[in-house]
């Protein structure tokens, strides 16, 4: 019972004694994985995509950071034997500012995604697309250890342009959306590991 003790005593000390690394000057490494598989019952109609997005950000000042996220996204669909595909690279630079204390800060990130990509049917290119966006997150960080950060964030105000051109014609079908996501029961979870 002793050593039981001892031990959860170690861990909060280490826990409220770890400082958080959002010193000017120093990185953070994370970013996003997701992974979507749907069939549909009593039909052949099913769906699947996955994204790879890694970031890094940059503390030009104390609880101040830059940086950008890069990676790759693919989708695609069976319905009625036909083959959709939608792939697409993305890069979103931000901003984000940090508030709090040495175990738990909030922050805001302002973000500017943009992807290209292509849209197949069938294995043959249709279409080429394009998304650009403005985004305002709010979050909190955790940070158990002083290069670990564990993250609990909502979409919060967004901007979306998402053009598609079709290859054959050329014409092009614009969509444009706006709105505040604060679904606090759907939060994004996330970990940053600071340097």
């Amino acid at each position: 019972m002793k050593k039981l003790f001892l031990t959860l005593t170690a861990a909060v000390a280490l826990t409220f004694a770890a400082k958080a690394q959002t010193e000017k000057g120093n990185l953070f490494l994370g970013g996003s994985v997701s992974y979507d598989y749907q069939k549909f019952n009593g039909s052949d109609h099913s769906t699947q995509g996955f994204s790879v997005i890694p970031n890094i950000g940059y503390f030009i000042s104390d609880n101040f950071a830059i940086g950008t996220g890069v990676g790759y996204s693919y989708g695609q669909s069976y319905t009625d034997d036909v083959k959709n595909q939608v792939q697409g690279f993305h890069v979103a630079p931000f901003a984000r500012a940090y508030k709090g204390n040495d175990t738990f800060k909030f922050f805001g990130q302002l973000s500017v995604p943009m992807a290209w990509g292509s849209m197949k049917l069938d294995g043959e290119k249709v279409a080429t697309t394009a998304d650009y966006g403005v985004q305002l997150s709010p979050g909190v960080a955790f940070f158990p250890h002083k290069n670990v950060g564990i993250e609990l964030s909502v979409q919060g105000l967004y901007y979306g342009h998402n053009q598609i051109k079709a290859e054959d014609t050329g014409a092009k079908t614009i969509s444009n959306s706006f709105g505040l996501a604060s679904d606090f029961f759907a939060p994004q979870l996330g970990v940053q590991f600071y340097f």
